[in-house]
């Protein structure tokens, strides 16, 4: 489920010497998500918009909670994005008779994804913590290699 890469990069406008270590969401964890949430959103998948929140958004939050320790901040934009749009599109295959603006208005009164007193978990609105500055604490792997 978890991988992370682990850079030291400079911030910008800071000293010249220091490094920060950031920690961001690697490609094949955020390609395992999606790939999550585009098998979940299948049209047979679900019956009722309830049951597949019921599933979705424990699957999400937890992604979440698990990344939320560093530079996931536009990851999580995105993958809010993805799965809002998947969702919105499942709806759309399960009522095929009516537009777009019947369907928002409809089963999604301003534009927020609810049903059955379950809402859909905006990755987006997850509050993320970065890494403060920890010096040489955290070693690099070429420190010990010129022995």
């Amino acid at each position: 489920m978890g991988r992370k890469r682990i850079q030291r990069r400079r911030k910008k406008g800071h000293q010249a010497g220091k490094r920060y270590v950031y920690t961001y969401p690697s490609k094949k964890s955020l390609a395992s998500i999606i790939d999550k949430v585009r098998q979940l959103t299948r049209r047979a998948s679900h019956r009722t918009l309830a049951d597949l929140l019921r599933r979705l958004n424990p699957m999400i939050r937890g992604w979440c909670a698990y990344f939320c320790h560093g530079v996931s901040k536009r990851t999580f934009s995105y993958l809010d994005h993805f799965a809002f749009w998947r969702i919105v599109g499942w709806l759309k295959k399960r009522h095929p008779g009516i537009g777009m603006r019947t369907l928002v208005r409809r089963h999604l009164p301003n534009w927020r994804i609810r049903a059955g007193g379950i809402e859909f978990f905006r990755t987006w609105q997850v509050p993320v913590t970065r890494y403060r500055y920890r010096g040489t604490r955290i070693p690099t792997p070429w420190a010990n290699a010129t022995a």
